[in-house]
């Protein structure tokens, strides 16, 4: 399973940004999906994730209410619409799928089996 993240950038303090992750090379559907982040100097750590078929969501206390996580299995992508950026959101963002366990929601990453290469988000203040 190939996952290609794409839509980072830089953006102001207060603003929006949507990413989104396109897999290929597998059963996307199958597949719980999430998003992770790291900044510099920082442990990756998790952001969001939705399981497969009808996609239950899970956030992490810092994103919850600003961030929304969807996926289109029709498209083979999995998208994270964030909102009300600020500067701690700076990080890169990668997407990553669970392929063992995909009925669950897990915000660890080692039950992820396979990665994107990242997409990096600078909020400027």
């Amino acid at each position: 399973v190939q996952l290609q993240a794409s839509g980072g950038g830089l953006v102001q303090a207060g603003g929006s940004l949507r990413l989104s992750c396109a897999a290929s090379g597998g059963t996307f559907s199958t597949y719980a999906m999430g998003w992770f982040r790291q900044a510099p100097g920082k442990e990756r750590e998790f952001v969001a994730a939705i399981s497969w078929g009808v996609g239950r969501s899970y956030y992490s206390d810092s994103v919850k209410g600003r961030f929304s996580i969807s996926r289109d299995n029709a498209r083979n992508t999995v998208s994270l619409q964030m909102n009300i950026l600020n500067s701690e959101d700076t990080a890169v963002y990668y997407c990553a799928a669970d392929k063992r366990t995909p009925a669950s929601i897990s915000k660890a990453s080692d039950e992820y089996d396979f990665w994107g290469q990242g997409t990096e988000v600078t909020v400027s203040s």
